[in-house]
C-alpha cells in the first residue's frame, strides 16, 4: 500500500492509500490545507486536532453549498425540460393545423411551378431578342 506525505497547515503526515489513488489523495490534502491556511490567517495557530476539525467543517460546508447550487440547477433544468416539451407540443399543434389554414397548396405550389416557368420563358425570348 503506497504512502504519500501530505502538508496540512504546515504539518506533515505520512498517509496510506490504495495503489493509484495517490493524486486523489495530494488534491484532497491540498484543499484541506488551504482551508487550514485560511484557519490559521484568521485565528492564528490552533491545536492539530482543532484545525483538522475546523478545516474539515469548513470544506464541508462548501461542499453542501455546492449541493445545494446543484440541486437548484437540476430543478432549473427540469423547469427548461418541462417549458420545452410544451413548446413543442403547441409546435406539433399549430405543424397540425397548418395544412388547414392552406388547404390548396398544391394548387398555390403549381400555379407557382408555372409562373415560373412562365417567367423563364419571357426571360428567353427577351434575350434572343
Amino acid at each position: 500500500m503506497p504512502e504519500v506525505n501530505v502538508t496540512i497547515g504546515s504539518r506533515n503526515f505520512a498517509l496510506a492509500c490504495n495503489e493509484g489513488e495517490e493524486p486523489h489523495l495530494e488534491a484532497a490534502a491540498k484543499l484541506l490545507s488551504a482551508e487550514a491556511d485560511t484557519l490559521h490567517a484568521q485565528i492564528g495557530r490552533v491545536t492539530e486536532a482543532r484545525m483538522l476539525l475546523m478545516s474539515g467543517l469548513m470544506l464541508a460546508d462548501k461542499i453542501k453549498e455546492l449541493e445545494w447550487e446543484a440541486r437548484a440547477s437540476s430543478e432549473r433544468v427540469k423547469e427548461l425540460e418541462a417549458q420545452l416539451r410544451a413548446a413543442e407540443v403547441r409546435n406539433s399543434a399549430l405543424a397540425s393545423a397548418a395544412p388547414k389554414a392552406f388547404p390548396n397548396e398544391d394548387v398555390l405550389m403549381r400555379s407557382y411551378e408555372d409562373a415560373v416557368l412562365r417567367l423563364e420563358e419571357l426571360a428567353y425570348e427577351i434575350e434572343r431578342t
